[in-house]
């Protein structure tokens, strides 16, 4: 991963766009909907008690409310807005808590199924997230997570990249910008260290098609995404920073007078071990 994440900028730019998210999200909504899926394909027995980590605006817990009417589902979010906007969605079948991914606010073997969906690319510590994810589990429990990888929004990293040392002579700021993604031996390494019964690792590819470089810069701003994926800036370089990625992006990925943005969504599905320790 090129840089790790300031877990509280993207906890305020989440808060911020939390009313809007939910007209923004293009692939996170296919990911969902591939993760209630197999959810519901591989569970052996319905879940009673359902945890989401980094619920968003409760879009997966209602998904899987829709599958599993009689589990208690809890929500947890970084971003307190996104856990107001859950709550709105799925009122008394729904408890909320505020609460970051790398130390979750719940006892040791809480629940018998963990999702989280398009969220621990965000993390700053994987390793953690994931023995959390782990530890709030029940032995013999399941999680199932999907989070983009390495390879995600490639087409806008590479023209950003060549447009900054095109434009200016002083990239490393500018550069700073780039988020970088988990990869997926990062994923594999952490996930061989511990101690699951079954874990098995997928990676898929999803595109959506913009009609400019403003018009996804502009989505993954209002996602909460913006200020780690290159997103903002201000000045006459910045602007021209701009426009020559704008150019080569067209130039070198576009179909159509459109654009697309390819995004490597990793899919994990594991079992605790029956017989695991805390």
């Amino acid at each position: 991963m090129d840089r790790v994440p300031d877990t509280s900028r993207i906890a305020a730019a989440f808060h911020q766009q939390a009313v809007e998210y939910d007209q923004h999200v293009l692939v996170q909504k296919r990911v969902v909907a591939q993760l209630a899926g197999s959810v519901e394909l591989h569970l052996k027995r319905a879940p009673e008690r359902i945890l989401d980590v980094g619920t968003g605006t409760g879009a997966l817990l209602e998904r899987l409310h829709s599958l599993y009417p009689d589990a208690r589902l809890t929500g947890v979010d970084i971003a307190l807005n996104m856990c107001l906007r859950t709550l709105q969605k799925l009122g008394p079948a729904c408890r909320v808590v505020n609460g970051d991914a790398e130390c979750l606010p719940f006892r040791t073997g809480a629940f018998d199924l963990v999702v989280s969906a398009s969220v621990l690319q965000w993390v700053g510590n994987l390793s953690a997230a994931l023995h959390e994810l782990r530890r709030v589990v029940r032995p013999g429990g399941e999680i199932a997570l999907a989070f983009f990888c390495d390879g995600s929004l490639g087409e806008l990293q590479h023209c950003f990249r060549s447009a900054v040392s095109a434009c200016s002579p002083d990239s490393g700021g500018k550069m700073s910008r780039l988020h970088g993604f988990w990869t997926v031996d990062d994923v594999t390494s952490i996930v061989n260290s511990m101690d699951f019964e079954r874990a098995v690792i997928t990676v898929e590819t999803e595109v959506d098609w913009y009609d400019d470089l403003h018009s996804l810069l502009r989505s993954i701003k209002n996602i909460g995404a913006g200020t780690v994926s290159g997103g903002s800036g201000s000045g006459l370089g910045w602007r021209g920073v701009l426009q020559e990625a704008s150019r080569l992006y067209l130039e070198l990925y576009g179909e159509g007078g459109r654009i697309p943005a390819t995004y490597k969504v990793l899919y994990l599905s594991a079992r605790r071990g029956t017989q695991s320790g805390a």
